[in-house]
């Protein structure tokens, strides 16, 4: 089984196994042994891994990190295990920071079996940053993450290559927060400099109000036109055109699970036209999810009353479906009780709003809960 793989079953366990863990201990033997284990160290072994590992910090004698992973008898991870239930920004790596500049270890690790965050020495030597370069949440699975923890299984880890690499993934980590940051709310130095590239009028109050609203729009459809854009090839590699007059014939959600066929409407006996905005809110849709799983999964089958995303191309796992066919423009969302909720939306850049709902629902199919059961 390859590395993303084990990990994924390690996450599909976390919904089914978190009602059952109480207590830190049952935390670390539920979720971050297994986890080092995955990473390929013999969590049996002291002479690889050494639970409450123990080192004097100046006046304080006896205190205790839950784990040190070891590497020709010298700790190289340290690692601190809160309850499941934590949150950890509210928690403070307490041990970590104090043992950290008194071991050989370089990094340093701050989990809750959920979301794991890596620290090491960037800032000042030998002194742990207050800020993570990695963090990893298993219940959010972004594969370009899974793939620099690969950096820490025990046959590949360098601690020289993971220092250049930890610069560059925490800079990059706060570039993405410093944008995100700003194509939510755009800051006044932000928009002054758009505002000065298009405009030679005065930077007034006037002129401040409408660059930011136009600069928060432009980044959104700029974003959106790159996403649609590469999807658009994407699914032109899965024999989906991208071309807006495409028609696609469609079983009804609640019968069977007959692939469906794509065909002019010249050819398409029950008159169902899948048209450009459907087709665009696919795209977003795939959008969303293509970090939570393969794009290829994703199904779309359209009829008359609405156009279905459905998982697996099975209509028993209805991701959404567009009504998009009236004025007013609806999502149909389908929530755990199986339930469909149809939510208004003023265009289709509201998808977006719903990502974590969409996400959700693909978990809940995933993580082994009950299909959802069509309805017309």
């Amino acid at each position: 089984m390859d590395f993303i793989d084990q990990i994924k079953v390690l996450a599909a366990k976390i919904p089914k196994l978190s009602e059952s863990i109480k207590t830190e201990e049952a935390t670390k033997n539920a979720l971050v042994l297994p986890l080092l284990n995955i990473l390929g160290y013999n969590v049996f072994d002291p002479t690889e891994v050494v639970p409450e590992f123990t080192t004097d910090y100046g006046t304080k004698k006896g205190e205790k990190v839950d784990y040190a992973v070891m590497q020709d008898g010298k700790p190289i991870i340290l690692i601190e295990c809160k309850n499941i239930d934590a949150d950890l920004d509210k928690e403070h790596a307490s041990q970590l920071f104090r043992y950290f500049s008194v071991s050989d270890a370089k990094i340093g690790i701050l989990t809750n079996g959920i979301v794991y965050r890596f620290y090491t020495d960037i800032d000042a030597p030998n002194k742990m940053d207050d800020k993570a370069f990695l963090e990893i949440n298993l219940l959010d699975i972004k594969e370009p993450l899974i793939n620099e923890l690969k950096r820490f299984k025990k046959e590949s880890f360098n601690i020289n290559d993971l220092a250049n690499v930890a610069c560059e993934l925490k800079y990059t980590k706060e570039i993405k927060v410093i944008l995100a940051s700003e194509i939510n709310s755009p800051s006044e130095e932000f928009v002054k400099y758009f505002a000065k590239k298009v405009t030679n009028a005065p930077f007034t109050q006037s002129v401040r109000e409408r660059f930011t609203v136009l600069t928060k729009n432009a980044l959104n459809q700029f974003i959106n036109d790159r996403i649609n854009d590469r999807l658009k090839f994407a699914m032109s590699e899965d024999s989906l055109s991208s071309n807006p007059t495409e028609y696609v014939q469609s079983s009804n959600l609640n019968e069977g699970n007959e692939s469906p066929s794509s065909d002019t409407i010249n050819n398409n006996p029950e008159g169902i036209v899948t048209t450009g905005e459907e087709l665009e809110g696919y795209y977003i849709i795939k959008a969303i999810l293509r970090e939570s799983l393969d794009l290829k999964r994703i199904a779309i089958r359209d009829k008359k009353s609405y156009c279905g995303v459905l998982l697996d191309d099975n209509n028993r796992k209805p991701i959404c479906r567009m009504y998009f066919n009236t004025k007013q423009k609806y999502l149909g969302l389908f929530t755990g009780d199986k339930d469909e909720e149809k939510v208004p939306i003023q265009d289709l850049n509201c998808i977006y709003n719903y990502a974590d709902k969409l996400k959700s629902t693909i978990n809940s199919y995933d993580n082994g809960k009950q299909d959802v059961e069509g309805t017309n």
